[in-house]
């Protein structure tokens, strides 16, 4: 962990959340949780390293505050991944392109990577998500209809999905 790390919690409507970012790119953020604590907890072992940084992460913070409001605001924000897998960066890639307020399925993902055999490969990836909501794959369904797997519990993921259906794009 050569470059800087920073990090930053904040609280939003539906909780506090966490972001952890380097010198590259936005490396981890959280889910809502209950405290502030438990969202930098959330952010794994690089907080340890990372130095208290609020400013740092201004405009996102804002971003991700109007996005629990329900507002489909975009998420450009430089990423590093330098931690994931060829394989892992390539799901997240092609989930960063699902539109808000959309679903797509994992078989959509794996064919979108070249892979329709992987589906269970592009579920594990999407598992291991350190960006909920900037690599939105809270919008990856099963095709029957069924939410499949999500980190912060299929509850979440309903929610996130409700508050993208009635949102406004911005």
């Amino acid at each position: 962990m050569g470059s800087k790390l920073r990090y930053a919690t904040f609280r939003t409507n539906m909780g506090w959340v966490g972001v952890l970012g380097s010198s590259s790119g936005l490396l981890a953020t959280t889910l809502p949780q209950p405290s502030a604590q438990k969202a930098r907890q959330q952010l794994g072992d690089g907080v340890t390293f990372a130095s208290w940084s609020p400013n740092s992460f201004k405009d996102l913070t804002g971003r991700l505050s109007a996005y629990f409001y329900g507002a489909g605001v975009s998420f450009p924000d430089k990423l590093d991944l330098s931690h994931a897998t060829p394989f892992q960066r390539e799901v997240w890639a092609i989930t960063r392109l699902i539109p808000y307020g959309e679903t797509r399925s994992y078989n959509w993902v794996a064919e979108q990577i070249g892979k329709p055999e992987a589906l269970r490969a592009v579920g594990q990836a999407l598992g291991k998500n350190p960006l909920p909501i900037i690599i939105p794959c809270h919008r990856v369904v099963a095709t029957s209809g069924w939410l499949g797997g999500f980190s912060g519990g299929a509850e979440m993921k309903q929610r996130l999905l409700s508050l993208e259906a009635t949102g406004k794009k911005h």
